[in-house]
């Protein structure tokens, strides 16, 4: 019900960008489309993880970041080569089409589990897992029902994790929980102010900085596509190699990027980066790349799965508006820092960022890999 409801801000946003009369529409089209996007990221990552079988979860949640930046690629591309009375004709589909695709969908089982609908439940348990219903006229075959079964022990794993109990203070501050958070906020700040997002924002004046006389709008593009692929090789990875593997290799690569950047605007020569000016565009395709197989990718599901079934909710949606609330500050930070104190030194703290990352999940993130959802 969340995700069908997510859609209609969503829509309301393209018909404002359409009519806008004056600059407040797109104040209030932001509006909207913040509450949308922000939402969407709280409840699609847990819908994903709570439908999704453990080997599979990790790529189904690194699936659905490839899609995102799938749009943005997508959007880079509309918006350099459409009219802006047109890409609001052809968007506003989107959001359309997603509330249709979506109708047919079920709760998930642990959500009607914990509200009490265990008959519920268990259809919807069968319908994710593709599995055939005991038949309902006998009771003894549906008692010994591999299917039958299989529910019972997973309702029972769902409900030793107190998910029907009210929530209360004791369940954020205890050492256990207090610890996840710890970490949730440690990989968020290094997620942001690692560049991870604010730098891809500034993609374009980089390439200038760096001498770099090709389109801007192709460069972004470009930058854009090598995102989605290394997004693609996370999916591919994530489940084979694991959540920590991936994250502490794309923190130390994307690190070694940005020092690169750095590097290049001090010692080379305005000539040296004139004449070689492919080399800019080679090093922010690699941080894209590998800035995407583990911190971008993988930040939602190690969230999920980090947090305990019985607060997993609430806790996500703190830990989404705690990442917004970065996303917020990173975005003011890093052009008062490119501009003012120059892209060496923002590029030296970004990576000094990625290094601080590196150490503290290194020594204290646990795998998630194949944790039940249940507890």
């Amino acid at each position: 019900m969340c995700m069908y409801i997510l859609a209609i801000p969503n829509m309301a946003y393209w018909v404002l960008i359409y009519t806008a009369q004056d600059v407040n529409y797109l104040y209030a089209g932001r509006f909207l489309a913040g509450m949308s996007g922000g939402g969407v990221y709280v409840v699609l990552p847990i819908f994903i993880a709570e439908i999704a079988d453990n080997g599979v979860r990790g790529a189904l949640s690194s699936m659905a970041m490839m899609y995102v930046s799938m749009g943005v690629v997508i959007g880079f591309a509309l918006a350099s080569y459409l009219s802006y009375y047109l890409m609001p004709c052809i968007i506003v589909a989107l959001p359309a089409i997603f509330m249709l695709s979506v109708i047919g969908l079920r709760e998930t089982p642990q959500y009607l589990l914990k509200h009490g609908r265990d008959g519920e439940a268990e259809r919807s348990y069968y319908f994710y897992k593709n599995l055939t219903p005991p038949a309902p006229n006998d009771k003894e075959a549906a008692h010994h029902d591999a299917a039958k079964m299989e529910f019972d022990t997973f309702r029972l794993q769902v409900l030793s994790g107190g998910v029907t109990q009210s929530i209360t203070w004791r369940d954020f501050f205890n050492v256990p929980t207090i610890k996840i958070f710890g970490l949730i906020f440690v990989l968020i700040i290094c997620n942001q102010l690692s560049g991870s997002f604010a730098i891809f924002n500034y993609t374009s004046h980089i390439f200038a900085e760096l001498g770099n006389k090709l389109d801007p709008n192709t460069c972004t593009i470009v930058v854009g596509a090598a995102q989605l692929f290394g997004i693609l090789c996370a999916v591919i990875l994530v489940d084979r190699l694991g959540r920590r593997v991936l994250l502490l290799t794309s923190m130390a690569g994307m690190g070694l990027g940005e020092l690169a950047i750095a590097l290049l605007k001090i010692c080379c020569s305005p000539e040296f980066l004139e004449e070689n000016g492919w080399l800019p565009l080679v090093v922010m395709c690699f941080i894209a790349v590998i800035a995407s197989v583990g911190v971008i990718s993988l930040i939602f599901i190690i969230i999920i799965e980090l947090l305990p079934a019985k607060i997993r909710s609430l806790g996500t949606s703190l830990s989404m508006a705690t990442f917004s609330a970065f996303i917020f500050v990173s975005l003011k930070i890093y052009p008062t820092m490119i501009y003012d104190e120059g892209l060496p030194a923002t590029m030296f703290m970004s990576s000094g960022m990625c290094l601080f990352g590196f150490i503290v999940l290194g020594l204290y993130l646990p795998e998630t890999k194949n944790r039940l959802m249940t507890h």
